[in-house]
């Protein structure tokens, strides 16, 4: 009973002690992250860091940018991974083989169960690969099937065993047989290595080589040396917490140390000489409890297989963190080791605990509130508190100021039993009287805040307000009063003040500025503000000078500081850190960096405190790959292109996605690519964390694209290139543009054809329409002249109808006279002489000659009239046409009775009996249709 108790009393101690210590950087990958199932099996990793997991989904595959998962031939679980060169092997329910990566970037599935010499057992799962020499073995629970690299061939063993698991060890493979102990492989058969009853009846779940002798751990967290056929347990300090345990899988890492994987209750690493280093479970970091996998990478990085999620451990970073989960001890603001234990202060009180000890920090009585400083002299602690200062001695404190807010303690140069303290309202002294620290006195004449101050004589002194500015004070010899004040104007604000090689320092958002006692003033310091502020990452907040001349501030990006070389040339070293790093520290202007022991120092944080080994930092070599290209149409899915091919893409697949990465697995170093694509521009892109970039739209042409990335601050050894071609479209490549010439020509050709056809016709149709015009204006001419000599044969015929009508009526009058004078002759006295006048009278009234001459005046005049008159109505008499004649001349019917001497009367009836024998209607008139004739 007493035994269980103090065991008990051991393991709650060692747990309470486990939750003070401080863990490497832990990395979490959840099932959501990767996409895959829970369990994660076996790991393993290819000379090019990709990182290969088995998955209850299929094979996972990491590249530090992205994951992919594989499923098995059958969907079953993958539960061993082995990488050899170029192939992964793994092994699963029913099947095992290798995949290898085609063209794409993509891996592709060759099984080997087909080349086995005898089929596979019912129900056989594949839980260990191993890799030896030309060699490859696939174990299951009752068969280690031997596959040669070379001749492809296969050897089988039957081996029964609770654990399917094989141990590489000095090139010699080691396997437990249930109920007969521990078998070596050798020329392709098992030898009994030892039947010891602890290996009939345990499990071993590991073999090493240590101090020249094997080594073997069994599930119940003991070890066991074979030495000379003998086993010899291993007692180490650690055993007693390990018993508790039950151990699923371990590793013997680099540095010799082991790194055990349990059931329930994370890993523990245990160093040579199985010394406990650390512990982690899911309470300080891990996504389980349950550990089915250890592996060590290249980079010394510790990867854990869990029941539920994948973890990465930084083993070997520089930082190690501890973090007040439970807000125990809240903001740290300064550290100290003191008599071999590491005192920290915080906005909370004073904690300890002895240094370089996983013991939990234990609180310092009446030091609750804030901590602002922690300083040794003379063998003694002093810590600097809100509510004044207190000596530190045996886990006590004693208040020995009651002067509050004691921000900063610094000892006289020339009086080592007097201390200055910095205040709240001003500067004080403590004395050592007797051995004993006490308070002395406040300095009279000052009163202003005095976070930061720095001697520069005997009884002169520095002083910087952040906000105020710096102020100069002489102190009398006594420090009791001052004795001269003088104020620097202000150049800058959040600013602090620090001695550094000799110097003081006032740092402030213009810059570094050195005081000068022969001037007495500040000048800048060009080459070290150049250096913190004058970059990309410049530096914030306060500047903390250590004790073996290193200057350090923070950055957005990196943890800073300034060394000295042999040459004493200042160099600035960055130290990368994650991006949340920054916003863990204190808060900006308190920040606090206290340098440990050798090249350790520790970080105050808002939630703890980090600590850096210097040591520790390695400078390492990375590449970057080209992972995957896709090429993709408008609107179409994406289609993955060869990674090792220059394709000529069409003009329609011009939307390329590239993604790249850089396999490496450090918390603390962000990864930055920058990218070009020549052809498009010459100019590199911002660096950035994105591991993908689209190039969309592309137009046709030649491109190249060049990827490069940064680690840290660490350059890429390497930058990557593709080369590919976007063709032109079909009518915009060489022969589209000559037959665009051969049609252009054909075109010309053509279209000079039409004009000339068109301008031929245009001439003719000119020439056609001139001699129309011509033909037109000499028709108008003969026209005009027609006329002209229509009107001048007009005038003539009216001319010859006036002769005609004058010798008409001369006729008329004539034949009027002569009737006359026929009447008056009758009517004298008869005679023969009378009687021959009247003859001859009336013979010249019926003489014909006269209508003769008028007809032929008629015809000349009105050409044809009489002629035409006859053909439309023949069977006019002469008489008839004589008196139509006369009707043409618009004569009356009395003028014609007497050309033709007759009576009117007589006229009237000839032109009755002319109309009837003409058959003229009675609404048309004779004399118009005789002059329509």
């Amino acid at each position: 009973m007493k035994s269980f108790r103090k065991s008990f009393l051991l393991f709650v101690l060692i747990s309470l002690a486990l939750n003070a210590q401080e863990l490497p950087p832990i990395v979490n990958y959840s099932p959501k992250d990767y996409e895959g199932g829970n369990q994660n099996w076996k790991i393993d990793q290819s000379d090019s860091n990709y990182i290969y997991v088995g998955n209850n989904s299929g094979l996972l595959e990491y590249n530090g940018a992205n994951w992919k998962i594989y499923p098995s031939i059958n969907h079953s679980i993958i539960r061993s991974v082995q990488v050899i060169g170029e192939k992964i092997f793994t092994g699963c329910y029913m099947d095992f083989g290798f995949w290898k990566r085609n063209s794409f970037g993509n891996l592709t599935y060759t099984s080997l169960v087909e080349k086995l010499p005898e089929p596979l057992l019912d129900d056989e799962s594949f839980w260990n690969i191993l890799h030896v020499d030309n060699y490859v073995l696939f174990q299951s629970l009752n068969r280690i099937y031997i596959y040669n690299l070379i001749d492809e061939s296969f050897k089988v063993l039957d081996v029964i065993s609770k654990r399917a698991v094989l141990f590489k060890v000095r090139n010699n493979v080691y396997f437990q047989e249930s109920d007969k102990g521990i078998y070596k492989i050798e020329n392709g058969k098992a030898t009994l290595v030892s039947n010891e009853l602890v290996f009939k009846n345990k499990v071993v779940v590991g073999v090493f080589f240590k101090n020249k002798k094997l080594l073997f751990l069994t599930e119940e967290g003991k070890f066991y040396f074979l030495e000379n056929e003998k086993i010899i347990e291993w007692n180490i300090d650690a055993s007693q917490m390990l018993s508790s345990k039950s151990i699923y899988c371990s590793t013997m890492l680099s540095d010799d140390s082991f790194v055990l994987g349990t059931i329930a209750d994370g890993i523990y690493h245990i160093n040579a000489d199985g010394e406990l280093i650390q512990s982690i479970n899911k309470e300080k970091g891990l996504l389980n409890n349950t550990v089915l996998s250890v592996f060590e990478d290249h980079d010394n990085n510790v990867w854990l297989g869990l029941d539920n999620g994948l973890n990465i451990i930084n083993i070997d970073s520089p930082f190690k963190y501890f973090n007040d989960t439970k807000g125990k001890i809240g903001s740290v603001y300064s550290s100290i080791i003191f008599r071999d234990n590491l005192f920290i202060g915080t906005n909370q009180g004073l904690f300890f605990k002895p240094y370089n000890s996983n013991e939990e920090l234990k609180f310092i009585e009446n030091t609750k509130g804030q901590v602002w400083c922690l300083k040794s002299f003379d063998n003694t602690l002093l810590c600097g508190h809100n509510e004044g200062t207190f000596i530190i001695e045996n886990e006590k404190a004693i208040k020995i100021s009651e002067f509050s807010g004691t921000w900063d303690i610094k000892q006289f140069s020339g009086n080592p039993n007097l201390l200055l303290q910095g205040n709240y309202n001003g500067i004080s002294v403590l004395e050592k009287a007797n051995g004993n620290w006490k308070f002395r006195n406040k300095v009279k004449g000052f009163d202003i805040s005095s976070r930061y101050f720095e001697f520069i004589s005997e009884n002169e002194l520095l002083i910087n307000h952040e906000y105020i500015g710096v102020f100069k004070l002489k102190v009398n010899p006594e420090f009791y009063t001052i004795d001269d004040l003088f104020k620097f104007d202000q150049f800058g604000v959040r600013s602090s003040l620090f001695a550094y090689r000799n110097k003081v320092y006032h740092a402030s958002s213009t810059g570094l500025h050195k005081y000068n006692s022969l001037r007495n003033s500040f000048s800048k310091d060009t080459l070290l503000s150049n250096m913190l502020y004058k970059t990309s990452d410049p530096v914030k907040g306060n500047l903390i000078a250590d004790n073996v001349n290193r200057l350090w501030g923070f950055s957005d990006k990196n943890i800073v500081y300034i060394k000295y070389d042999a040459f004493n040339t200042a160099k600035r070293i960055d130290i990368p850190v994650e991006k949340s790093f920054r916003s863990r520290i204190s808060v900006s202007g308190f920040e606090s960096l206290n340098h440990l022991k050798d090249e350790k120092y520790l970080i105050a944080s808002t939630n703890g405190f980090t600590t850096l080994n210097i040591d520790k930092l390695m400078s390492n070599e990375y590449s970057i790959y080209i992972t995957s290209l896709y090429k993709q149409e408008l609107d179409a899915k994406k289609e993955q292109l060869s990674i090792h091919e220059s394709p000529a893409l069409s003009f329609t697949e011009n939307n390329l996605y590239f993604e790249y990465s850089v396999p490496q697995f450090d918390k603390n170093l962000e990864i930055k690519y920058k990218h070009r694509l020549k052809g498009l521009s010459n100019n590199w892109s911002n660096w950035d964390l994105s591991s993908n970039v689209n190039y969309n739209n592309l137009s046709p042409g030649a491109y190249t694209f060049e990827v490069k990335a940064m680690v840290g601050n660490t350059y890429s050894t390497n930058s990557v290139a593709y080369s590919f071609t976007i063709k032109k479209p079909w009518y915009l490549t060489n022969l589209a543009f000559v037959l665009y010439l051969i049609f252009l020509v054909l075109f010309v050709i053509i279209i000079h054809t039409i004009y000339k056809r068109y301008y031929t016709k245009q001439n003719e149709m000119l020439l056609r329409k001139n001699r129309q015009e011509k033909a037109l204006l000499e028709l108008e001419n003969t026209k005009a002249m027609i006329e002209f000599k229509n009107q001048t044969l007009q005038k003539g015929i009216e001319s010859k109808s006036k002769e005609l009508s004058i010798a008409a009526m001369s006729i008329i009058k004539k034949n009027e006279l002569l009737t006359t004078i026929k009447k008056e002759l009758q009517n004298i006295k008869m005679n023969a002489e009378v009687k021959t006048v009247i003859k001859k009278i009336e013979k010249n009234l019926s003489d014909n000659k006269d209508w003769q001459l008028f007809e032929e005046a008629i015809n000349n005049v009105d050409t044809n009239f009489l002629k035409k008159l006859k053909e439309v109505h023949p069977n006019l008499t002469s008489n008839e046409l004589r008196l139509c004649a006369y009707l043409r001349l618009n004569l009356s019917s009395k003028e014609i009775a007497s050309l033709l001497n007759i009576s009117p009367r007589s006229v009237d009836i000839k032109r009755y009996r002319l109309r009837k024998k003409i058959n003229l209607p009675t609404k048309k008139g004779l004399v118009d249709y005789i002059l329509e004739v």
